[in-house]
């Protein structure tokens, strides 16, 4: 696999939940030699920022579900976790801190994302470091999605994602979002054609008002774009932190090595020009590093790698 660096835009998600894992020296030298020069981890791990250290990778910073109650309840906590998983690395080049990943509203855990990001920044603001603090989110807080233009925000999710706009719109952050056509197109299949999906439609499949939609991905991401918009968030930057495609596990109905190829292949293309309603870039994490065989219920969770654990890879892309 080939990745040329000019594109600045992508990233990929280097994920652990894995057997025989590359030592993290090891899959920073793989990110490196394959001109991949962004990365998220999901968490604060040691081993992996000590490798980051001058490797000139910009990383998203992860803060496990399980912390989020005692960063939103204690600006001590915080100002602790800063000191322990972001101060002692000044080499490295930390571009984001990702609070919680695809907590829903229901959860109970939602009541501490917004008061641990301010927390966060509270104690980034105190050590003079200029790193925004967000979270991730998924579609499932979307309800209405289709057309892309009529994209608003659940009633059950109304409350949470304004705080949580409020706040990003108050420190310039941007908003991270998981957007995956492969669960959409595998939830509706008689709707949505495969083509759609994989970016390989030869023409307009959804007109909506004055702009057309060749692929799902780009009215997935206008959906929430609109969606932002009618909560005051339409000056919002969004940040697609995991796309991806499983090569297996769904009993061949869309999760094959092919499919994969075609998508990775068009997405890296096709994000050095953002969806019609925002042209221009858009910074996005392939999903993921490594298949993770421990992950997961679903079989296709096993399925994302770019890569196998051996660092072979699994896929013959550029970014040309």
């Amino acid at each position: 696999m080939l990745f040329d660096a000019v594109a600045q835009s992508i990233g990929v998600n280097y994920g652990t939940v894995v057997d025989n894992l590359p030592p993290a020296t090891d899959v920073i030298t793989l990110y490196t030699t394959n001109g991949i020069r962004k990365m998220r981890i999901f968490d604060p791990n040691q081993a992996t920022l000590q490798a980051l250290k001058g490797s000139n990778i910009e990383v998203i910073v992860g803060v496990v579900n399980n912390d989020l109650q005692g960063l939103a309840t204690s600006p001590a906590t915080a100002n602790i976790w800063m000191q322990t998983n972001i101060i002692p690395y000044p080499d490295v080049k930390i571009s984001y801190i990702a609070v919680g990943n695809e907590i829903k509203p229901s959860d109970p855990l939602a009541q501490y994302v917004g008061p641990a990001i301010q927390n966060l920044n509270n104690a980034i603001t105190a050590s003079n470091l200029q790193i925004k603090v967000s979270t991730v989110i998924d579609m499932s807080l979307l309800g209405n999605s289709f057309p892309p233009s009529v994209g608003s925000f659940s009633d059950s999710a109304s409350s949470y994602i304004n705080a949580i706009v409020s706040i990003l719109g108050s420190t310039n952050a941007p908003l991270l979002a998981n957007v995956y056509p492969y669960f959409a197109y595998i939830s509706d299949p008689t709707n949505i054609k495969l083509e759609y999906a994989l970016f390989t439609s030869p023409g307009v499949v959804v007109q909506d008002g004055n702009l057309g939609y060749q692929n799902l991905f780009d009215a997935i991401l206008d959906s929430l774009y609109s969606a932002l918009e009618k909560i005051g968030g339409a000056n919002l930057t969004v940040i697609v932190t995991e796309s991806g495609w499983p090569s297996d596990g769904d009993s061949g109905v869309a999760a094959t090595v092919d499919n994969v190829g075609t998508y990775y292949k068009n997405l890296i293309s096709h994000v050095k020009n953002e969806p019609p309603k925002k042209p221009g870039p858009l910074e996005t994490y392939l999903f993921a590093m490594f298949d993770e065989d421990q992950k997961g219920l679903a079989e296709t969770e096993k399925h994302f790698g770019l890569f196998s654990p051996t660092k072979e890879p699994k896929y013959q892309l550029t970014f040309t």
